[in-house]
Formats: structure tokens, C-alpha cells, sequence
């Protein structure tokens, strides 16, 4: 049982179920869009496709990951075509 409290030990943690749910939902939502971005020749949102894709990788809260997905996502919408 102690292989499982060294990770902590050394201060590492392991990221809440609602964490990696956010980087799946908010990874395919900006994949797709960064598809449709491309296809359609749209630099906008082509750019939000990547923000989407890589920012949940750097937020430290999932709550904080959480709005701010929703604001690109309100964004993507308002910048489509």
C-alpha cells in the first residue's frame, strides 16, 4: 500500500474525475473546431479550436477550467460564420 502514497509524498496528486472529463469535453469540442476553421478558411475559429485544445492543460481549478471553456465556447458561437 505504500506504492500508492509516494506519488503524495512527493507532493504529486492525482486530478479530480471532473478535471479530466473538462480536458476530454473541451479537447474534442476544440478539435472540431479548429476542423471547421480550416475547412471554412476561418481564422477565428481555427484559433478558439486550439485555445480550446491545449488551455484545459494549464488551468490549476477545475472550476476555473470549467468558465473558462464556457466563455471560448460562447465565443466560437458568436464567431462563427
Amino acid at each position: 500500500m505504500d506504492e500508492l502514497n509516494t506519488p503524495a509524498s512527493m507532493g504529486l496528486t492525482l486530478p479530480s474525475p471532473a478535471y479530466l472529463a473538462g480536458i476530454a469535453l473541451f479537447s474534442i469540442i476544440g478539435y472540431a473546431a479548429y476542423r471547421y476553421g480550416k475547412k471554412a478558411s476561418l481564422p477565428i475559429p481555427k484559433w478558439i479550436g486550439i485555445t480550446l485544445m491545449l488551455y484545459t492543460y494549464i488551468t490549476p481549478e477545475t472550476w476555473m477550467m470549467y468558465v473558462v471553456g464556457a466563455g471560448l465556447c460562447t465565443a466560437l458561437y458568436a464567431f462563427r460564420k
